[in-house]
């Protein structure tokens, strides 16, 4: 099973048609699930605080965790692929924290910490990168033509 923590809703109509095809397209190869957290308007240190909960609220003790950071450690998409296939046998849990990031405590928990680019992404948008990604992943564990 993959889970998706993310922090934010989405709301423009093009966004979730992507998500509801990246979802239809993974749901072939393993159960997904996208948890979708309230973002807080408080200040800087209060909001990461509480989304910090939150996210930790959600997440099991049995579950592999990888957050979604600028500073995490960076993959090709085969050696990602290679990454999912090996901790198939797990719970994946991929984190996406609000727009000051991810606490001290979700860092903590996280067993591994991912960048997909030292560039900064909108919320929204990098949620459909993420999916096109465990999508592309899936396609080359399987042998699928789709990965160029």
């Amino acid at each position: 099973m993959i889970k998706i923590i993310c922090v934010g809703k989405i709301k423009e109509r093009y966004f979730i048609d992507a998500i509801k095809e990246y979802k239809k397209r993974i749901s072939k190869y393993v159960k997904l699930s996208i948890v979708e957290l309230p973002d807080y308007n408080y200040d800087v240190l209060k909001t990461i605080k509480c989304e910090g909960d939150n996210i930790l609220s959600k997440i099991d003790d049995k579950d592999f965790v990888i957050t979604l950071d600028i500073k995490g450690n960076k993959l090709s998409s085969m050696s990602f692929s290679d990454f999912i296939d090996k901790n198939l046998n797990k719970n994946i849990t991929f984190i996406i924290g609000g727009s000051y990031g991810l606490s001290k405590m979700v860092k903590q928990r996280a067993n591994y910490s991912l960048s997909f680019s030292d560039l900064t992404f909108p919320h929204q948008l990098f949620r459909i990168i993420l999916l096109e990604q465990i999508y592309r992943a899936f396609k080359i564990i399987n042998n699928e033509s789709y990965h160029k």
